[in-house]
């Protein structure tokens, strides 16, 4: 979206530094967000789970943006404006949505680039504009002071501008182009998506869920709209859940337990976040080496079992300690 090479982005952070000196009311809000946010996961969490609420999967099925109906899109924008403020505990603005450091901001989602809809009030104000692609696994903050100038003439009824393109270079960007949480029914192969919805019974959803996209982050969305069920979550677990019934085939469901998520690191798969699992499966070796990582685990070392590895049971996972 952005393809910067090393001269233009030198020339991009002295324009932001300036930025920020020109305005110190954008530095103190600037300073404030990111102070609550360092690495922008608790901002990307937000944007995930306002898809994923429109997307209501757990009743719906949905899983696709496209799939939604025109009124819950419109809808996106109040409701990421809505969670921000829940997750940041931003209060309330005077005039704009939010009062940010003592500072009046307004916020606008778009889930086009650019498509940020900034209404007359605004002028003058900083905007917080928000950007976020399910299909490109991106996404994007940035603070910017409203000028008339800056923005194209509407044709709108209520007036609501956009932003020049040529002007973007004056958004103060919090985090630009970064991951977004991955949607991974959206991103799955097609046939092995097909596979994962075929069966009649939840659990059996589940376990085909677990089959096949190992060694990607699933999160409790995710796992909610294959089981389409209350209880997915007990689904999950040991005890005749998706943990017990995949063991005999060699697999390893790693939830964001600590005690999971060293053993997650040891494998070199990626380590589950809050509400997240990660499952491989996994074939006994001798030790752990450069060329192959291994987790030790009942007084052995299992490492990812390639595709003509001998399937065998995996062991039992640390106990459940954070």
């Amino acid at each position: 979206m952005l393809p910067f090479d090393d001269d233009s982005r030198a020339a991009v952070g002295i324009a932001q530094h300036l930025l920020l000196e020109d305005d110190p009311e954008l530095f103190r809000v600037s300073q404030h967000i990111r102070a609550l946010d360092p690495t922008g996961r608790r901002f990307a969490s937000v944007l995930r789970e306002t898809i994923d609420q429109l997307l209501n999967g757990e009743v719906t099925g949905r899983y696709d943006w496209k799939t939604l109906f025109k009124t819950e899109k419109t809808h996106a924008g109040t409701l990421v404006e809505i969670n921000l403020q829940r997750e940041f505990r931003f209060d309330d603005g005077i005039s704009m949505d939010y009062q940010i450091a003592g500072i009046d901001v307004d916020c606008k989602y778009s889930q086009q680039f650019g498509g940020w809809m900034i209404p007359p009030e605004a002028m003058g104000h900083l905007c917080l504009l928000v950007w976020a692609d399910d299909y490109k696994t991106r996404w994007s903050a940035g603070l910017l002071r409203i000028r008339r100038e800056w923005l194209n003439s509407g044709n709108n009824r209520d007036l609501k501008l956009t932003v020049k393109a040529q002007h973007r270079d004056k958004i103060h960007w919090l985090w630009c182009d970064a991951e977004l949480p991955e949607n991974v029914l959206l991103h799955m192969d097609p046939a092995d998506r097909a596979e994962v919805f075929r069966p009649q019974s939840g659990q059996q959803r589940l376990n085909e869920l677990f089959r096949r996209a190992q060694k990607r982050r699933i999160g409790r969305n995710v796992v909610r709209t294959v089981a389409q069920q209350k209880d997915y979550m007990k689904r999950v677990r040991g005890n005749g859940g998706c943990r017990s019934a995949l063991r005999p085939e060699g697999f390893l469901i790693m939830g964001d337990y600590e005690s999971h998520r060293r053993v997650a690191a040891a494998l070199d798969l990626p380590v589950p976040h809050e509400g997240e699992f990660v499952s491989v499966r996994v074939t006994e070796v001798q030790s752990a080496g450069p060329d192959r990582p291994a987790a030790l685990l009942d007084g052995r070392y299992w490492a990812c079992a390639k595709e003509d590895d001998t399937p065998q049971p995996a062991p039992e996972l640390p106990s459940h300690t954070r």
